[in-house]
Order: structure tokens, then sequence, then C-alpha cells
């Protein structure tokens, strides 16, 4: 049965779906009905809901509750969002599985707090120090923001890693008529075959590290954010020291085919490919409906997985497809552009950008006009 939902509803009901059983966090306009919303259910669903101090206090909150066995999650925006990287990256070197959803702003600072922004990919990706995992997805719509709430937070159980949700503020606000599919569960943790002495709770099957025990058990370990062996101790040991890194840094990529998702739209005999995230994606997907009914050679993209970023997907769509130029609308000033043309570092196709960075989504005209005349 479809119902009128808001964005920012629909990512708490997923989260609930998928067995969310903590949330922790601080209001922060766009996302502040994601925390509302979570307030009222999570009681009714035997989960635990706290109001912290602050994002730093949130985040930090997350990782505790995790550790306990809690499917765990919070959201913010910009400024919250800066706040919680030195934290991401503690998840991320304990390998304990965090869901963060960023609905996004104008920024940079305290920006435009009630305005919509695409400015926060490159520190989805990169914003806590050194190398480290991380799994970014973004949704265009009030359906997919329940759906990629729930792929964040399997992802990060299963991999034991900080998973993203890069939604905006008009994926957040906006309300649609939406039928929701079933629900993605968050996997259960289970007792380990070895017994708790033997346990490592950082030792490896097929180059993940092992699943996570339920608290409770018997199985304890050491948690700590410096480099360390399979026991969770640290160590300054080379050998160790890069094993863990390496690990650490290609977990993501040995899950890779699993992970990436995205829409491709109208590419037979485009000429021009457009490749557009987040609620601009939308946008972007009513231009080129509009300019092929009127007989344009015009195709679109849709990545709703960031990262890991699809390059050797669009390598190989780019080679199929032979478009004259690529154009890239997003509300910044060239993120999504600078990870294309990395990707198609070779390619003897321009990559052109149509930024707005004011507040407002870009209006069509703008990306009509650089499709047809850019």
């Amino acid at each position: 049965m479809s119902r009128i939902v808001m964005g920012d509803v629909a990512c708490a009901m997923g989260a609930i779906d998928a067995g969310l059983k903590f949330y922790a966090g601080y209001p922060i306009t766009p996302s502040s009905e994601i925390a509302e919303t979570l307030s009222e259910l999570l009681p009714k669903h035997q989960g635990i809901y706290l109001q912290m101090e602050d994002e730093i206090g949130s985040i930090m909150a997350v990782i505790g509750a995790s550790y306990a066995g809690y499917p765990a999650m919070t959201a913010t925006s910009g400024p919250g969002f800066s706040l919680m990287q030195e934290a991401i990256g503690y998840a991320a070197m304990a390998e304990i599985p965090i869901t963060i959803v960023n609905v996004m702003r104008a920024g940079p600072s305290t920006g435009l707090a009630t305005q919509i922004g695409e400015g926060d990919l490159m520190q989805a990706i990169w914003g806590t120090h050194g190398d480290h995992p991380v799994v970014v997805f973004s949704p265009g719509n009030v359906r997919e923001f329940y759906i990629y709430t729930q792929k964040a937070l399997y992802w990060a159980e299963k991999l034991r890693m900080p998973a993203i949700v890069l939604a905006d503020e008009v994926v957040g606000h906006m309300r649609e008529n939406v039928e929701f599919p079933e629900p993605i569960k968050i996997p259960v943790r289970t007792v380990p075959e070895v017994p708790p002495e033997k346990y490592l709770p950082y030792a490896t099957v097929n180059g993940d590290a092992v699943p996570l025990p339920p608290l409770g058990q018997g199985y304890l370990w050491h948690v700590t954010g410096s480099a360390h062996g399979e026991d969770g101790f640290p160590t300054i040991k080379p050998d160790k020291v890069k094993a863990l890194l390496d690990r650490l840094n290609t977990k993501v990529e040995r899950h890779r085919k699993e992970l990436i998702e995205y829409e491709t739209y109208e590419l037979d005999g485009a000429e021009t490919l457009v490749i557009s995230f987040a609620s601009m994606g939308r946008v972007a997907k009513g231009v080129v409906a509009e300019l092929r009914s009127q007989g344009h050679k015009v195709g679109l993209i849709r990545p709703f997985t960031m990262w890991p970023f699809f390059k050797e997907e669009l390598r190989d769509i780019v080679k199929h497809v032979k478009p004259k130029k690529i154009v890239i609308p997003e509300i910044n000033y060239g993120q999504l552009r600078l990870l294309v043309e990395w990707a198609l570092k070779g390619f003897d196709v321009p990559v052109l950008g149509v930024n707005v960075v004011n507040g407002d989504l870009i209006p069509p005209e703008l990306i009509e006009e650089a499709i047809l005349h850019g």
C-alpha cells in the first residue's frame, strides 16, 4: 500500500524496518526529522533513542552501542558531519559497524542551514585522516532514501565499517506517494564457532574480518584506534601493520560488484551523456526525457553508490556509447566531475560541469543549455 511520506521520515522508517536498535543524535537542519521520527518509533520497536549534547557525543555513542551489539545509526548535516570525522576514522580502524546519514545543505561552515547543497561528496569519501574504508550511498527520491538507508545499515554490519548515506535537503524534505519494497534486514550477529578464549576479533575469512559476536555470550575483545594485530591489541610491527591496512583498504574493492548500483536512461545513440546524483539526478533525468522527446540524442547515468565509484563500469559505458561530451549538473563546484574525470583519464571526451551553489536547485534550462550548446 502506498502512502505520502517525507524523505527524512522514510529514512527513519527504513532504518526501523531494517532492524535498527539504537540511534543517538543532535538535531540539525535539514536532518532533524529523522531524529524526531526515530524518537517516536524506536521505543515502540524495542530500540533506544538518545538525544546527545553534540555530534561528537552522538557518533561516539553510536560506536559504543554497535560494540555492544545494537545496530546503530546517527543523522546530521554539514557542520555536524565535519565534527564526526575523527570518530568515523576510529570506527574504520576498529572495524565497528556504524551508519551515518548526512542530509546535505549548502556550506561551508553554517552556510545556508535550510537550503540545498551537494558539497559533502569528497568529505564523505575521504573526510577523515589516513587511508580508510567507507561505503557511500546517495538516494535521489523518497523511496530511494528508504532503500539506501537499509543498504547502508546492511553493508556496515556485513563489512564491519562505516557506511554513509548522502541525501540532500530536497530529498530529505520532499513528500511523495510511495510504495515501499520488502525491507533489507541488518545481519544478525551469531556466536562464533570457536570458544571465547580462542576468539580473535580481527582474524579474517576470505579477506574480511570475522563477524562480531553478540555481547553477553562470553566473547570480549580489545578495541583500539591504533594499529593492531588479530587479537585487537596495538602493534607497531611493520608486517602486521601493513597486513591490517592492506586488508582495511581493499575490503570495499573486494565487494565492489555487490556494492555498486546506478541507473542508466536513454543511452542508446546518446551523443551527450549526463551524470548526476542525489536530487539533481532526478532533475537531470527530467531534462533528458524532455530533450529525447524532442529528438535530441542525450542519455543519463544516475549513480546511487558514490563509493566505491563505478569507475570500471563508467569506462565500459563510455567505450560503448562513445558520447561527444559529458555534462555533470551538481550543487557544488564540481566534486562528482572530478571523480568522473579521474575515472575517464585517457578518454578524449570533454566533461562539462553545470554548477549552482546559492542554495537553489539547478534550473533545468541551465542543464539544457549545457547539453545543447555547451
